[in-house]
């Protein structure tokens, strides 16, 4: 036996031997408990434990939290007890807290930051949120292009004690505050003393616009596989970095967002758990509302067709089959392609080549559908007893109907992102349901057109 076994066989059989906790190790797994419980909690379990910690554990735990947890925290404190909070955070984390405040209290809050702090968040704060001029932090590394490597590096350690965003990269600036270049500190440390910063700077840096929305500058940094990227303003001057992890946040409320419209629901603002009936009910019920009323459409399209229906109720029976066929297909197209636009896969432009691919592609899939409804039709044991004598008619309807109808569910599926694109209204918002239930109604006028094309004379 090991002598760890041997220690561990002791402590079972005397508790009073067993090892013991630490404070300090039971406050940190007491952290570690809060952050993993953190989303299951209420707002007022959540404030006992939070400040029943360590302060030192607090504001690692505050820290991380995001900008509307962390008003919650403290929005009910005082003055003097919310600056010591604010003040911990960088001047783009602040502005993202200020932004979780409605009216006059903006202001009470930027009063709490110290004056340069207060100077920066105010600039944050006139931009949109959404954009890289909201995202971004005016805490960078900035070196000019004559100093030699040896004053660079004791630039960036005095430039270090203002909380810089990162230091991965340092900016070179001209006199205008514009950018000439970026050197990593891995190359100023590679560099000998005397060397120019501008000798060994990278003068193809990338840039960003202060007004670069947050869905593109995500894919950026995917493509440029960077650490940060700089932002400038109208006059290319550069205002500050927009950091992976900045956007790293930003990507997964974004795609959050999308999965939520997709199904037909509007964007959740807190973790399900958190989330009152009430407010549940008015996210949800909204998009079921306009859904229910689209559907209602599918009744008055049924009873334009009753003639039909009642002269061969047969045909009632392949409904389902028919309209869902449509429906599936048309929310796999809008899946497909707004994940294409949110990936950048494809643009607006791509239009044309995507309603080609989908009409080959929705012409193919209703095809093989058909022809396997249309062998169900005619190799069943009992036909003439369940579809009549006329069944291999019956099966030709039904197969030239799924045809229709799934190359239709496709263009629609596949087309509606780019039409809600063009008028600039969010590509997810032609979501599963939304998609399904617009080719549900065209589904039926295809469906029974077939049907008295093919049934004429014989049932019709």
């Amino acid at each position: 036996m090991s002598e760890t076994d041997e220690q561990n066989k002791k402590s079972a059989e005397n508790p009073s031997e067993a090892p013991t906790v630490t404070e300090q190790e039971q406050d940190f797994l007491n952290l570690l408990n809060l952050q993993d419980h953190w989303s299951q909690m209420t707002k007022e379990n959540r404030k006992e434990k939070f400040f029943l910690l360590p302060r030192t554990d607090a504001e690692e735990l505050f820290l991380n939290l995001t900008a509307s947890d962390q008003f919650e925290l403290i929005e009910e404190l005082t003055l003097l007890e919310k600056r010591s909070w604010i003040r911990l955070l960088a001047p783009d984390d602040a502005a993202d807290l200020v932004q979780e405040v409605e009216g006059d209290h903006k202001e009470e809050l930027l009063s709490l930051l110290d004056p340069q702090t207060k100077r920066e968040v105010s600039a944050l704060l006139a931009y949109a949120e959404d954009k890289a001029g909201g995202l971004m932090s005016s805490r960078f590394i900035r070196l000019r292009p004559t100093m030699n490597v040896d004053e660079a590096i004791s630039y960036i350690r005095i430039q270090a004690k203002t909380q810089v965003e990162t230091m991965y990269y340092s900016y070179v600036l001209d006199p205008e505050q514009k950018l000439v270049g970026v050197v990593s500190f891995r190359e100023l440390f590679a560099s000998t003393p005397n060397k120019k910063v501008s000798e060994i700077m990278h003068t193809d840096v990338f840039k960003i616009s202060v007004d670069l929305d947050q869905e593109n500058i995500a894919q950026v940094f995917k493509k440029q596989d960077l650490m940060a990227l700089p932002v400038i303003d109208a006059d290319n001057k550069m205002v500050g970095i927009v950091t992976f992890d900045d956007i790293a946040e930003v990507a997964e409320e974004e795609a959050t967002e999308d999965i939520h419209k997709i199904g037909g629901v509007e964007s959740l603002d807190a973790p399900y758990l958190q989330i009152s009936m009430l407010e549940m009910f008015r996210k949800r019920g909204v998009w079921l509302l306009i859904l229910f009323i689209g559907e209602m459409f599918t009744a008055s399209a049924l009873g334009y067709f009753e003639d039909e229906l009642q002269k061969a109720v047969v045909l009632a029976m392949f409904l389902p089959l028919i309209i869902s066929s449509g429906g599936n297909s048309g929310s796999q197209a809008s899946t497909l392609i707004i994940r294409a636009m949110a990936l950048g896969e494809v643009k607006l432009k791509d239009w044309l080549r995507v309603l080609y691919r989908e009409i080959a592609t929705g012409a193919v899939l209703g095809a093989a559908l058909g022809v396997i409804g249309m062998l169900r039709i005619y190799f069943w044991p009992w036909r003439e007893q369940m579809y009549g004598a006329e069944y291999a008619r019956i099966g030709a309807t039904v197969a030239v109907s799924v045809v229709g109808v799934v190359m239709w569910g496709t263009i629609t599926g596949s087309m509606l992102p780019f039409i809600l694109r063009r008028f600039k209204f969010d590509p997810a918002s032609a979501s599963a349901p939304a998609v399904a239930t617009i080719v549900d109604v065209t589904g039926l006028i295809i469906y029974f057109t077939a049907a008295s094309l093919i049934l004429k004379g014989v049932l019709l």
